[in-house]
């Protein structure tokens, strides 16, 4: 597969997580760039901040719930209101631990969130993720 994504922007506080993560994206060879945030603070920083006149609009966000500072669900009500031009057409999906069953309603009702998936990612999960709303 050759990398059809510009960014995959991570949202997530565990670094062995992250690091396998970014394994199975790399070895999916679907993106140039893979971007890590630890908390919803860091990543509302990356999106809103313009380099060379442009916001980074990833193509994909992986978010997880629980996390330090600003965690899921906080980063999504700060991340609806930034403005069109970092937004952009990004997949946000939910990549959690929790099992709880309210998150996965919450994250259900919420316009803009287009999945909810059990951590870890496998290239399975991704596959199908990209199938889904990136490959025609």
């Amino acid at each position: 597969m050759n990398p059809f994504l510009k960014t995959v922007l991570l949202i997530d506080d565990d670094e062995a997580t992250n690091f396998i993560h970014r394994m199975v994206i790399k070895n999916m060879n679907c993106t140039e760039n893979i971007i890590i945030k630890e908390n919803g603070i860091e990543a509302l920083t990356y999106l809103t901040t313009a380099v060379d006149g442009k916001y980074p609009q990833p193509d994909l966000i992986f978010l997880d719930i629980n996390m330090p500072a600003m965690d899921g669900w906080e980063f999504l009500e700060e991340y609806k209101n930034l403005d069109e031009n970092q937004l952009a057409k990004t997949v946000i999906v939910m990549l959690t631990t929790s099992l709880n069953p309210d998150d996965r309603n919450r994250a259900n009702e919420i316009n803009g969130i287009s999945g909810f998936m059990s951590k870890p990612l496998t290239e399975e999960l991704l596959e199908e993720l990209l199938k889904k709303h990136f490959i025609a």
